[in-house]
Formats: C-alpha cells, sequence, structure tokens
C-alpha cells in the first residue's frame, strides 16, 4: 500500500509540474499562444497603454547577460568593477536564489514573464516570487538623499509615446547586475524607454550608467511579446526552500558557455516526460519497503 501511495504521489507531481510549467509559470517560457495584432492601444489620457501579461520573445540572446549587446558580450569593467565581480564570483550566493528581489538592471535582462498594470499616476511592473516594483508618473523629482533599494528610486515620464524611468539610489549589496554575477555599485544610474508599437509587442531600450565598475554606459535592448489571459501568479520563494535552509548553494552564477549564458556545455540528458506509453516510475532506496 506504501509503494502504491508513492507511486501515485510521483505521477501527481510530474503532471503537477507539467501543468505548471504550461501554464506559463515556468520560468517565462510556458504556454506559447499567438502574438496580438493590431494597433497600440492607447488609455484615456492618449498614452500608449502598456497594460498587459508580457513574455520573453526569444530573441534577447544571451538572457540574463547585460552585455549581450556588446562585442564577446565583454563588459567594460573598472579595475573597481573587476574586482567587485571577482567578489560576487568567489564569495556570494546568487541573491535570487535567497528569495532577494532581482532588482534593476537584472529584472529587465532576465527571461522571466512579468505582468504590466498602468493605472493613472502609477505604472507597476509584478514580477514572480511576489517582487514588484511602482513607478509613479506624477511629475515629481528625485529625493535629495533617497534610501538605496532593490529597485532604485524611479520617477516615469513621458517622452511623446515612450514611457522613460530615470532611476538612481540603488543597492550596493546582496544583488547582482543579472545572472552572471556581473556587478553594480551604489552610484548606478539607469533609464528605460520603453515603447509599445503594436498591440503585440513591448520593446525595451536601457542604459546603465555606473561610472564606479563600468568605463563607459552599457546599452541593452530587447522586446517581450503579449500574452492575453496570463497573469502573475503566487509563488512564495523561501516556502520549504532546502537550498537555502539547508545551505546547498554555491558561490558564484556556476560556469558560463561561450555564448555569455549560464549553464553547462554538455549537461546530462533529462529523462522523458511522463505519458501513456511512459508512466512515472519510483526508485526506492535499497532496504526501503
Amino acid at each position: 500500500m506504501r509503494r502504491l501511495f508513492i507511486k501515485l504521489f510521483a505521477a501527481s507531481l510530474a503532471l503537477s509540474f507539467c501543468a505548471w510549467a504550461q501554464d506559463g509559470q515556468g520560468g517565462g517560457r510556458g504556454r506559447r499562444g499567438p502574438v496580438p495584432t493590431g494597433p497600440t492601444p492607447k488609455t484615456a489620457d492618449g498614452h500608449p497603454d502598456f497594460t498587459g501579461y508580457w513574455r520573453d520573445d526569444g530573441n534577447a540572446n544571451p538572457h540574463g547577460n547585460i552585455g549581450k549587446d556588446l562585442p564577446g558580450f565583454k563588459l567594460p569593467f573598472t579595475k573597481a568593477g573587476e574586482a567587485a565581480h571577482s567578489y560576487n564570483v568567489e564569495h556570494t550566493v546568487d541573491p535570487e536564489s535567497l528569495c532577494l528581489p532581482g532588482g534593476i538592471p537584472r529584472e529587465d535582462a532576465g527571461d522571466g514573464s512579468f505582468q504590466l498594470v498602468q493605472n493613472g499616476p502609477d505604472t507597476v511592473f509584478l514580477y514572480q516570487y511576489g517582487t514588484f516594483r511602482v513607478v509613479p508618473t506624477d511629475g515629481r523629482k528625485h529625493s535629495e538623499d533617497p534610501d538605496p533599494t532593490y529597485f532604485g528610486e524611479e520617477i516615469g515620464s513621458w517622452d511623446g509615446d515612450t514611457f522613460v524611468i530615470d532611476s538612481i539610489a540603488f543597492k550596493d549589496t546582496k544583488t547582482w547586475a543579472d545572472e552572471n554575477a556581473d556587478p553594480h555599485s551604489d552610484a548606478l544610474h539607469t533609464i528605460e524607454r520603453w515603447t509599445r508599437p503594436d498591440a503585440g509587442h513591448l520593446h525595451l531600450e536601457l542604459t546603465i550608467d555606473d561610472p564606479k565598475f563600468y568605463t563607459q554606459p552599457i546599452h541593452f535592448q530587447r522586446t517581450w511579446v503579449a500574452s492575453p489571459g496570463q497573469h502573475t501568479r503566487e509563488q512564495a520563494c523561501s516556502e520549504n526552500n532546502i537550498d537555502v535552509s539547508a545551505g546547498h548553494l554555491g558561490f558564484g552564477p556556476g560556469p558560463i558557455r561561450a555564448d555569455g549564458t549560464r549553464g553547462y556545455d554538455n549537461p546530462a540528458p533529462l529523462p522523458p516526460p511522463v505519458s501513456k506509453t511512459n508512466p512515472a516510475k519510483t526508485i526506492l532506496p535499497p532496504g526501503f519497503h
């Protein structure tokens, strides 16, 4: 009876994971419906309406790398920036693995989906793991001495049909600029220029200016596509997170492939998915009945 229960549980777990991935929550690469067509929707005040659920268009390669548009993906580090990168690789655990917010520019560079809600004087970005940011567009200016945060102090404005987000005052510890452990300092200043050229696409032109760690500004651009009917769903990163509580996580991002992405060149193949012809199998440890 116990063996039957374990087999049923394993099968249920596998099917649940497949359903979760197909629903668009598996790192933003789930179900792919048709991309909407037509003109850019407008809000009541005449600005482009960015409201919707947006997923990676598959072309922002290498994903998670702020240097993706640079020759050889080589970032223009200062000496301090090179030292900070080495420290991240050798002495820090990926902050997102510890359930800390990804912040900017990392959320812009990653492959996760997000939801955008445009509501009057505020524009809200809703990310996975319960992370969010609220961008005011009420004409305010930056504070004289803002408190550092993961997303910085963000001020929104309109430049014609382009939504501009000017951000300063970022945390400089327990945060990576991207998935490859590239660093940023407390001098980071980002300018995001968001446009929606039609109903189905959302485009970003990002400038990363950090004179402490980079000898020149970094320019990054990418596009997302609309995914109607999808929403950011509740995810509790810290719940039953054995990797964190049991100390399974190592320092740095792990290996970086020649194409600028994070991972192994020749990973072990995954087992085939569960199906009627390939039912779930449970392998019990020796002596377990």
